[in-house]
């Protein structure tokens, strides 16, 4: 593991970024914080709000007053659409726009790299996108704000106007899988990349939290950029406690005087 002060191993960093062919880049909720999004466990999260048992898949299917507050809560939360993106996620779309990133793979639900410039189809949300809404019957995709526009009107529990299916935010709500297309992708990308750099993940949650390992096992550095502790610090060729911002900014600033 590379040892020293943070500015040296900012610039190791950016050594192993410009010796990489494939890098990975897996973002977690420490990334957002910095945009005002509360990570949804900690202080101020949406969980010591709401009720989590309100978000399980079985429950939204089978209660048609579990829907009335989900949607609610959609409509006078505005939890993710006025957000911006943060230094990180600016830093993240510039290693794209340098042609050093091979794609994301994140756990956030906010929409923000691809506000800050990165291309859709680089983006792996393993929990789905608040931005969208999903017919669960003929699977017609709405906007946000076309559904909000819809509850706004006095509609409680809005429906599919294609087909008056049941609409869900496109997101992977407790006890429901993954959407198994996106796992796969992102576990074949870390599997064959030959560079993996978290940041802003505490690496706890599965099955996202395996893909550091995947790319281990397959031979790739690992870098971890995080506030606190994960359970793959001491696999980590580099480790950096700081924020995502900060540290990011530092990093491709290096990565571009390398070029």
């Amino acid at each position: 593991m590379v040892v020293g002060d943070l500015d040296a191993k900012i610039a190791a960093a950016a050594e192993m970024i410009l010796a990489s062919r494939s890098l990975v880049v897996f973002t977690g909720a420490g990334i957002s914080t910095e945009s005002g999004i509360p990570d949804f466990r900690g202080p101020g999260g949406i969980w010591t709000r709401f009720d989590p048992d309100d978000f399980t898949i079985q429950k939204f299917l089978s209660s048609r007053e579990t829907r009335r507050k989900q949607w609610k809560i959609l409509i006078e939360g505005d939890l993710f659409s006025s957000v911006k993106p943060n230094r990180g996620h600016y830093a993240i779309a510039q290693l794209e726009g340098m042609g050093r990133l091979d794609c994301i793979i994140t756990q956030n639900i906010d929409n923000l790299h691809q506000k800050a410039g990165n291309s859709p189809d680089r983006v792996f949300e393993l929990h789905g996108n608040m931005q969208w809404i999903r017919c669960l019957d003929c699977d017609e995709r709405y906007t946000v704000e076309q559904i909000r526009e819809i509850l706004k009107g006095g509609v409680e529990v809005p429906e599919c106007e294609k087909c008056h299916g049941t609409l869900k935010p496109d997101v992977v709500f407790f006890g429901e899988m993954l959407p198994p297309d996106v796992l796969n992708a992102a576990t074949e990308h870390s599997m064959r990349c030959d560079l993996f750099l978290v940041v802003g993940s505490s690496l706890v949650v599965h099955p996202a939290a395996l893909m550091p390992a995947y790319a281990k096992e397959a031979g790739a550095g690992l870098i971890i950029v995080n506030i606190g502790d994960t359970p793959y610090d001491s696999r980590a060729d580099i480790l950096i406690e700081g924020k995502a911002g900060d540290v990011m900014s530092k990093m491709v600033e290096k990565v571009r005087e390398g070029e």
